[in-house]
C-alpha cells in the first residue's frame, strides 16, 4: 500500500487544515505573519479565523445587499404599471 509523504497531526474532517499542513509539508509554503499583511489583506485573508469571518460577512452583505436593491427595482416596477393602466 503506498504512502503519503504528508504527515498529517489534524483530523482529515477539517479540509481547509489539511489543505495548509499539505501546503506547509510539500511546498514549504508557510502563512504570512500578520505583520506581513498590509491593506484589505489583513482584514481579508484566508490564514485567520478573524480573516475568513470578514470574508463570509462581506460575501453575505452583498448578497444581501443585491436582494434588497433587486426587490425595491421590482416593487417600484410594479407601481409605476398601476399608475399608467389607471
Amino acid at each position: 500500500m503506498p504512502t503519503s509523504p504528508v504527515k498529517t497531526r489534524i483530523p482529515l474532517t477539517s479540509f481547509g487544515h489539511l489543505i495548509t499542513e499539505v501546503k506547509r509539508q510539500l511546498f514549504g509554503i508557510e502563512a504570512p505573519a500578520s505583520v506581513e499583511l498590509t491593506g484589505l489583506r489583513k482584514f481579508f485573508n484566508s490564514y485567520t479565523l478573524q480573516g475568513r469571518r470578514n470574508c463570509v460577512l462581506a460575501t453575505y452583505g452583498i448578497m444581501l445587499a443585491t436582494a434588497t436593491a433587486y426587490f425595491m427595482h421590482r416593487q417600484n416596477k410594479k407601481e409605476a404599471l398601476k399608475n399608467c393602466t389607471a
